[in-house]
């Protein structure tokens, strides 16, 4: 079986890397700095050295070693839980400073606070269609005849003319209509001849 030159080089890294995870394992096995993780236990001075105190592994230690130390001092836990609080008096949930009420004379400038309102709508278009006539015969609903720019439509009511205008009622001389876009309603009135 052959390997190609990018599977040497891959199998060389893997090597190489277990080859260092089995001597880290090895080192932190058998190396005697790691002491297990024990209960703490409580230093003691040691009589005459003063600021000098005795840790875990009976070694000695200065001061400034023992405040690094993580385990419990009884003795200042003693001392912390004699300490009594004595406070003022003051009751710090409730506001105790007078403020000085300042009338200020009234603003008799008065401009109004934010942006200025947006405009109004603009009013809508005018329905430019035109009623010339009608036709009514007997058993049928009235059909109305109306134009615009030379489109002539046929209608009745509550049909939708040029998909946007809806007849609402037909009279004998005008018509209602509704512009559904924009729910504005004319009267229409007849006229003489298609426009």
């Amino acid at each position: 079986m052959r390997i190609g030159s990018e599977n040497k080089n891959k199998v060389i890294w893997a090597s190489a890397l277990g080859a260092f995870a089995l001597f880290l394992i090895a080192y932190e096995l058998f190396s005697g700095h790691s002491a297990p993780v024990t209960a703490a236990q409580p230093t003691t001075t040691v009589a005459g050295k003063g600021k000098k105190s005795i840790g875990r592994n009976g070694k000695e230690r200065t001061a400034a070693q023992e405040r690094l130390d993580p385990t419990l001092d009884l003795r200042l836990l003693a001392q912390t839980e004699q300490t009594k609080y004595s406070g003022s008096g003051r009751n710090i949930f409730v506001a105790q400073v007078d403020i000085p009420k300042v009338e200020a004379p009234p603003n008799t400038d008065v401009r109004p606070i934010g942006p200025p309102p947006p405009p109004p709508p603009p009013p809508p278009p005018p329905i430019n269609l035109k009623f010339f006539g009608f036709a009514n015969k007997p058993g049928e609903p009235k059909k109305v005849f109306l134009s615009q720019d030379g489109d002539v439509f046929i209608a009745v009511e509550g049909d939708i003319v040029d998909r946007r205008y809806k007849v609402i009622h037909i009279g004998p001389a005008s018509v209602e209509v509704e512009d559904v876009l924009y729910n504005n309603r004319a009267n229409i009135p007849l006229t003489q001849s298609p426009g």
